[in-house]
């Protein structure tokens, strides 16, 4: 197994999922096309046997000069404990340091302990937010009314 950059034609293998890695949350509507035709060089996939086992999509900020954003990530739920989430994240990593980046940006639901955990693991700090969910800091209405999310940024 390999990581290799996205195509436009793995969008249908990574919606069709999607979900279902959620453990049926509605998530799809959060990852449209355009990441698999746009942000190709900095977004990534694995596939075992023809079958996605784990994908990032991630860009450059073209707002701010230095900065990557990680969109979206996930992993098999059967294969969570392989390493293939940081094995894309450290590629991502050397991806965007190679095009100039040393920030990376990227946020989570404050549902999401695994992911929050996942990140902190990694080297990111949650950023100042505006109140506390369950203990976490969190930008109220980030994604709209009432979607809370968990901000994070490293330096790299």
């Amino acid at each position: 197994m390999q990581i290799r950059n996205v195509q436009e034609q793995d969008y249908l293998k990574v919606i069709s999922v999607l979900n279902d890695w959620w453990g049926g949350r509605q998530m799809s509507d959060m990852l449209p096309k355009l990441f698999f035709v746009h942000f190709q060089s900095t977004s990534f996939i694995v596939e075992e046997n023809g079958e996605v086992i784990a994908f990032l999509i991630g860009f450059l900020s073209q707002t701010f000069p230095g900065e990557a954003y990680i969109h979206f990530v996930g992993v098999h739920p059967d294969k969570r404990k392989d390493g293939w989430g940081r094995e894309l994240y450290h590629h991502f990593f050397q991806t965007i340091k190679q095009k100039g980046c040393d920030t990376i940006r990227c946020i989570t639901s404050p549902v999401n302990k695994g992911s929050i955990s996942f990140h902190t693991k990694l080297g990111f700090t949650v950023e100042k937010g505006d109140k506390m969910v369950d203990g976490i800091v969190v930008t109220s209405n980030y994604d709209g009314n009432g979607n809370d999310r968990v901000s994070f940024i490293k330096k790299i």
